[in-house]
């Protein structure tokens, strides 16, 4: 099979950001696929562009089976709320006119956010004559509107629209979360298909302690809690430092953030205002560096707003926490929160209240021995229930009988 990827956020190994589909492309090209992605140069996360020019189109081969063909996109992605939707809409058609001369393709397959990038996809599956796969990442636009960056009426209804057009007309409605299936079926899909997030124990070392990332920050006798992911509006990164400020009086815990997004500079700002000095802000790394500065952490933070929507996601983070073998302080209810409480794999508190963040933290630094404990039973889980093989072959026999019927 020759499947086509179209998704504007796909990172690499080799950059920051999620690393889902690059993963789950190796694992297809192992059982004799060919993936080509087409993507955008620009970074989800920093908004800046990847090689510092912009081109047409740029190609690269990681490996062989796996082409990446990133596009153009207008690269004024974090200016504001306008500028952003010119940088989707910009890549919708880039991604389009490059997907038509692709040739040989079995399967479309598309992924939201951002959603625009489906209409690509539904299109060139349609003209192409081959199978449209339609993956949920995130609920767009119900999580736009829930925080408030969509606002507007009319947008909000033709974004709805667009929604349910592409859940009725995908052959399949692939979700990443259980907590999704039953807002994309009310919506119209007629078939849905269930490959969560994972990750991938092998990445991960629980028994080191990342002792270079801890020199260079002069964290070696800390304790280290660690936020490591976007700084974005949904992150609620606020309440780590106000859980800082109440940590004040305990000078051998550290908080670190790792990572990048439109909120970091207002962040930093706060934090140097308000003195905090066990607040640590590091740059975002690469899923190849990931493991060495999760290894640097003794415990790992997973924060969301609390709003009642976000109760459906099974955020990435929260199983690359697992899979380094470290306890998670769980800021988001729902779904996730039974994975963590069901593996007893670290302590959820209630999102939004960082005095219970913040003694969290303390409980944990207090009892080491417990701290490790709950970072192994983590680890069990995600070899057992997460591991990105399992998640892979799940992908790899839905794409496989999807062909099928297409032949």
């Amino acid at each position: 099979m020759h499947i086509l990827l179209i998704h504007q956020a796909f990172a690499a190994l080799d950059e920051a950001g999620g690393t889902r589909h690059i993963e789950l492309a190796h694992s297809l090209v192992q059982k004799g696929h060919q993936v080509t992605i087409i993507s955008s140069p620009v970074s989800y996360l920093s908004g800046k562009v990847r090689s510092g020019k912009m081109r047409w189109v740029e190609k690269e081969q990681p490996e062989p089976g796996i082409v990446i063909l990133r596009t153009y996109t207008y690269p004024a992605l974090h200016r504001s709320f306008f500028h952003r939707v010119l940088s989707f809409f910009s890549f919708m058609f880039s991604s389009f006119w490059v997907g038509l001369g692709i040739p040989n393709v079995t399967l479309v397959w598309g992924t939201s956010p951002p959603i625009f990038q489906g209409i690509t996809a539904w299109l060139l599956a349609r003209l192409k004559g081959v199978p449209f796969l339609f993956e949920v990442r995130d609920l767009w636009p119900a999580f736009a509107i829930a925080v408030g960056v969509l606002r507007n009426p009319l947008l909000i209804w033709l974004s709805q629209w667009l929604e349910r057009f592409l859940y009725r007309r995908a052959d399949r409605v692939m979700v990443n979360s259980p907590g999704f299936i039953d807002h994309v079926t009310k919506r119209g899909a007629r078939r849905v298909e269930l490959v969560p997030n994972g990750a991938d124990p092998a990445m991960f070392n629980p028994i080191s302690r990342g002792e270079a990332f801890r020199a260079q920050y002069g964290l070696n006798n800390h304790f280290v809690a660690m936020y490591a992911g976007a700084h974005g509006l949904s992150n609620d990164l606020g309440v780590i430092l106000d859980a800082a400020e109440e940590l004040m009086d305990q000078p051998d815990i550290s908080l670190v953030l790792v990572g990048d997004g439109k909120e970091k500079p207002h962040l930093q700002e706060q934090a140097a205002r308000r003195g905090l000095t066990n607040l640590i802000f590091a740059p975002a790394v690469t899923k190849n560096n990931m493991a060495e500065v999760l290894a640097a952490a003794d415990a790992c933070i997973a924060i969301l707003k609390p709003l009642e929507l976000y109760k459906t996601t099974y955020p990435n983070k929260v199983f690359d926490y697992m899979a380094a073998g470290r306890p998670v302080v769980l800021a988001i209810d729902g779904v996730i929160r039974d994975v963590v409480e069901t593996a007893h794999a670290g302590l959820p508190i209630q999102p939004g209240n960082p005095h219970a963040m913040a003694q969290a933290i303390r409980m944990l630094a207090a009892d080491r021995q417990y701290c490790q404990q709950m970072g192994q039973a983590g680890r069990r889980c995600i070899e057992e229930k997460f591991s990105r093989a399992d998640v892979a072959e799940k992908l790899v026999l839905l794409l496989e009988e999807m062909g099928k019927i297409h032949v």
